[in-house]
C-alpha cells in the first residue's frame, strides 16, 4: 500500500450521542463560542483551535522554496513564478552562488498562435540542448496523478509555440520527452506510443496494438500503486531506438466500483486489479527503432506472469539497457543487462534476501561505467554498495551498524556520495557523505544544532543544495548550502511568520517519548492538553500505522499537527507509536521480522505500549483508550480492536483492509507471500478473523469510490460483525476514494464526524 497513514478524521452515525450521566465534560468554564466544538469563532480568542480553521489551513501559513529543478550546468536551477502582470507564469532561473535572477521564458512567449490566449503551465522540461522547452498543460488525473493532458513545445530560438499531437483527442498525451537530439518528442496516447517531429509535426505511431486490455508505454494500476512507475518508455541514449515495457492484463481480475451518485441509472469504473494470490498482469520489455518498425523483445527468463519487471533504463551513453527482474514473492531482484541489436539478456548481479528485497530506484554508474552502486541490507543493515559491472564484486560504500536511509547525490569529480541517515535517533534524518572507493566511513554533514530532520534537492554536481531543516515544532528553515564543506550561502525562506503564528497559540509541543512492548522498546510521541493537569487522569486516542510502507513517529514539521491538537485540547492526550515492521532505521530485522505476520505485530506492540505509557504516566486513564488509523493504520485500529478489547474500549478505522485477500498481490504478497502458501499467515493477520472479539465502541468510515482499498473490504467486515452480533457505527462516503477528500464539504465533515465520535464515546477531560 502507498497506503499512506492519513491523520483524517472520520465518521458519523454514532450509537450514542448524548451525554451520559456523570461524565466529565472535554471543557470547563465554557464561553459562547465553547458551547459547540465546531463553532466558527474570530481567530483563536478562547484559547482553543477552530475546527474550521484547522481544516483550511488558515492558522499556521508555510512557505517552500517552489518546485526548482537544476539546471544541467548544475550551477543555477529554475522554477515556475507568477509573471508581473499575473495573468501567467514565467520560467526562472537562479544561480545557486549569488542568487541572481533572470526570466529566461516570460509568460508572454506561451501563447497559443491561434486563439491569441497563454497557455497556462503545469510543468516544463528542457531538451538537452536547452534550445527547446516542453510544457505540460491542460491536465487530468490518472488514479493518483496528473499524467495525461497536452504538451507544447516552444522554440527558443524561432519564438515558435505549438501543441503537439495535433488530431489526437483533447488531454490525451502523456510522458512526453525530447529525444536526446531535441528534434523530436515521444508520448503515449491510448496506450499506444509515438514519435513526433517538432519541426513538421510528422508523427510515426510505434506501437499499434495498445487497447484497454495492452497496455503500451505506461502500466496498470497495481504497478503504479506498489513500484511507483508510471511512465514507461525511455529513449536510447543514441535516440534511435525506444524502450517500453507492455502490460497484457487479459486474464488479471477486473474490479468494478459501482457510482449511485452522479446519475439516475449507476455507472461502473472497471479496472484490473490483482488480487493477492490471484493472476497478474503479464508484463514484458523490448525496444522499436524510433523511426518506426519491428519490437524486439528482451528475452527475460522466467513466466511473465510469476515475475515483476519494476525497474528498466539505459546504462549512461549506451545502448544497453539495464533492468530489474523481481520473482513473485519478492526476495529475489535479478540484474539483466540487453544491448540493443539483441535479444538476449545477461544475469550480472542477483540480490535476495529470506524475507523481500527493495527495488533499487538511484543507481549510479561509476568509473566510466564499470561499476554501478547498488542499496542492500545482506549484512543486516541497509547499506550502499559497489558492484563491479561484472557482477563479481561488491564492495561496501558504507559500512556500520546503521541504515543508510536514501540517496541525496554525489559529486562524481570527488568521488563522494551524499545520503540520508540517523544512526542515534530514529525520529531523525541527517546528510552523511561516504567517499565512492572508500573504505565504507562516513560523515555527518548537517549541522549539531538542527536536531530534527534535514532533505536536500542537490544538483547534478554535487556543488549546490537547496536544504531544508525542520522539526516538530519548527516550521522548515530554507537554505542555499555549497559542498563539500555544507556551508551556508543564504536563507531562501525563514518561515519566521508561521514560526510566529504557531508559537501564538499557545500549544503544548509533542514530546517524544520511549515505550516498551515486553523487553523491546519502541518510540512515540504525545500530546497533552493546553490546559493540561498532570493531577488528573486524561483519556488517549492512539494514531497508529503499523505498517511496513512508512511510520508515524517522525520529529519533522507537520503542518503543526494542528487537528491533533484540536483532539487534544477537547481534552484528550494524544500518542503514536511506531511497532516492530514499521519502516524506520532501525535495521533489517526490525523491519522485516513481521515478515508473513503483518499485522499481529503491530497490534500487540500497540497493546503493550500504550499499557507500558499508562503504567510510567499517572495522567493516563487506562480506561478511557482509543486507537484510530487510516489505510493500513485502520487494519491495525481493527486488530487492537478486536484481540486487545481490554485496552481499546474505542476506534475509529478509516479506509481499512479487513481481509488481506482482498489487497493487491505486490504490497500483500512483499511481506505475507501468497495466500496459498501462507494460509495462517493471512488468517491471523486479517482483522476480519477477530470480529467476535469486538466489545467495545468501533466506528466504521470507507468511501464507496476507493480504488485502492475497495469498499468490498467493509461490507466484508459488516457481514461478519453482524453475523456475530456486533454493534458498530457506519459512515459511508460516496464515490470518494482512498483519500475521502473529494466534492465540496468531505474534509470538514471527516473532522466534524470524528470528533464528534470521540466526544459522544470516549468521554474526554481530565478526572
Amino acid at each position: 500500500m502507498e497506503i499512506l497513514k492519513r491523520i483524517v478524521p472520520v465518521v458519523l452515525l454514532a450509537m450514542h450521542t448524548g451525554t451520559m450521566s456523570g461524565q466529565i465534560m472535554p471543557w470547563e468554564n465554557r464561553t459562547e463560542a465553547d458551547e459547540n466544538p465546531f463553532a466558527i469563532a474570530k481567530g483563536e480568542k478562547t484559547g482553543k483551535l477552530i475546527l474550521e480553521n484547522v481544516v483550511n489551513g488558515s492558522l499556521i501559513q508555510t512557505r517552500g522554496s517552489g518546485a526548482i529543478q537544476w539546471m544541467k550546468d548544475g550551477n543555477h536551477y529554475s522554477r515556475l513564478e507568477p509573471s508581473a502582470d499575473g495573468k501567467g507564469q514565467d520560467v526562472v532561473r537562479y544561480r545557486a552562488s549569488d542568487n541572481r535572477r533572470e526570466v529566461i521564458v516570460s509568460a508572454e512567449r506561451f501563447v497559443d498562435p491561434e486563439s491569441g490566449r497563454r497557455v497556462p503551465v503545469r510543468e516544463v522540461a528542457w531538451s538537452e540542448d536547452n534550445g527547446k522547452v516542453l510544457v505540460f498543460t491542460n491536465t487530468r488525473k490518472v488514479w493518483r496523478y496528473h499524467t495525461r493532458g497536452d504538451y507544447w513545445v516552444l522554440d527558443m530560438k524561432t519564438g515558435d509555440f505549438r501543441r503537439l499531437g495535433d488530431g489526437f483527442p483533447e488531454a490525451s498525451l502523456m510522458f512526453a520527452k525530447f529525444s536526446p537530439s531535441g528534434d523530436r518528442v515521444a508520448y503515449v496516447s491510448g496506450n499506444n506510443i509515438y514519435v513526433e517531429d517538432v519541426a513538421s509535426g510528422n508523427v510515426v505511431q510505434l506501437t499499434g496494438d495498445g487497447n484497454s486490455e495492452i497496455v503500451n508505454g505506461t502500466f496498470d494500476w497495481v504497478y503504479e500503486e506498489e513500484f511507483g512507475i508510471r511512465d514507461g518508455f525511455r529513449w536510447s541514449p543514441s535516440g534511435d531506438y525506444i524502450a517500453y515495457w507492455q502490460s497484457d492484463t487479459k486474464g488479471t481480475g477486473w474490479f468494478d466500483i459501482i457510482n449511485n451518485v452522479d446519475s439516475i441509472y449507476p455507472t461502473f469504473n472497471h479496472f484490473p486489479y490483482p488480487k493477492a494470490g490471484s493472476m497478474n498482469s503479464a508484463v514484458k520489455v523490448g525496444y522499436v527503432p524510433a523511426s518506426g518498425g519491428t519490437t524486439v523483445w528482451i528475452d527475460i527468463p522466467g513466466d511473465s506472469r510469476e515475475n515483476y519487471i519494476p525497474r528498466m533504463d539505459f546504462i549512461p551513453g549506451e545502448d544497453v539497457l539495464f533492468i530489474q527482474q523481481m520473482n513473485r514473492q519478492q526476495n529475489q531482484n535479478k540484474v539483466w543487462t540487453a544491448r540493443i541489436g539483441e535479444s538476449k539478456p545477461e544475469n550480472i548481479f542477483t540480490d535476495s534476501d529470506s524475507a523481500w528485497v527493495e527495488t533499487n530506484d538511484n543507481v549510479m554508474w561509476l568509473d566510466g561505467n564499470m561499476w554501478f552502486t547498488w542499496e542492500s541490507e545482506r549484512n543486516g543493515w541497509r547499506h550502499l554498495y559497489r558492484v563491479s559491472r561484472d557482477g563479481k564484486k561488491v564492495e561496501a560504500v558504507t559500512k556500520g551498524e546503521f541504515d543508510y536511509v536514501s540517496p541525496v547525490g554525489a559529486d562524481f569529480k570527488k568521488g563522494v556520495a551524499y545520503f540520508i541517515a540517523s544512526p542515534d535517533n530514529y525520529t531523525q534524518r541527517y546528510l552523511y557523505s561516504a567517499s565512492l572507493f572508500g573504505n565504507g566511513e562516513v560523515r555527518r554533514l548537517s549541522p549539531m544544532e538542527q536536531s530534527g530532520q534535514h532533505r536536500y534537492n542537490m544538483s547534478p554536481n554535487g556543488r549546490w543544495a537547496v536544504h531544508t531543516f525542520s522539526n516538530a515544532g519548527t516550521p522548515p528553515l530554507i537554505d542555499m548550502v555549497s559542498f563539500p564543506r555544507h556551508r551556508k550561502v543564504r536563507d531562501i525562506e525563514t518561515n519566521s511568520e508561521a514560526k510566529g503564528q504557531y508559537e501564538a497559540l499557545g500549544l503544548n509541543p509533542k514530546e517524544f517519548v520511549k515505550v516498551k512492548s515486553g523487553e523491546l522498546e519502541l518510540d512515540a510521541w504525545m500530546i497533552k492538553p493546553k490546559d493540561f493537569d498532570p493531577s488528573k487522569k486524561y483519556p488517549v486516542i492512539v494514531e497508529v500505522y503499523g505498517e511496513p510502507a512508512s511510520s508515524t513517529v517522525q520529529d519533522v514539521w507537520g503542518g503543526g499537527d494542528l487537528w491533533n491538537q484540536y483532539m487534544s485540547n477537547l481534552g484528550y492526550i494524544v500518542v503514536s507509536i511506531d511497532n516492530r515492521g514499521a519502516n524506520v532505521p532501525r535495521g533489517r530485522e526490525w523491519r522485516k521480522c513481521i515478515y508473513g505476520e503483518v499485522g499481529t505485530f503491530a497490534s500487540e506492540d500497540q497493546a503493550r505500549g500504550i499499557t507500558d505509557l499508562a503504567s510510567r504516566y499517572p495522567f493516563i486513564d487506562s480506561d478511557r483508550i482509543g486507537i484510530t488509523g487510516w489505510s493500513g493504520g485502520g487494519s491495525q485500529t481493527l486488530n487492537s480492536m478486536f484481540r486487545y478489547p481490554e485496552v481499546f474500549s474505542t476506534g475509529i478505522a478509516i479506509a481499512f483492509v479487513a481481509d488481506q485477500k482482498t489487497y493487491d498481490t505486490i504490497y500483500q504478497e512483499r511481506y505475507m507471500n501468497t495466500p496459498q502458501l501462507n494460509p495462517e499467515g493471512y488468517r491471523k493477520g486479517s482483522p476480519i478473523t477477530y470480529a467476535d472479539g469486538l466489545e467495545g465502541n468501533l466506528l466504521l468510515i470507507h468511501g464507496t469510490g476507493d480504488d485502492n482499498v475497495h469498499y468490498q473490504n467493509c461490507e466484508m467486515l459488516i457481514n461478519e460483525l453482524v453475523r456475530h452480533g456486533k454493534v458498530f457505527s457506519l459512515m459511508s462516503y460516496p464515490m470518494r476514494t482512498h483519500s475521502i477528500n473529494e466534492r465540496d464539504g468531505t474534509t470538514l465533515h471527516l473532522r466534524k464526524t470524528m470528533a464528534k465520535y470521540w466526544l459522544d464515546n470516549l468521554p474526554a477531560g481530565g478526572r
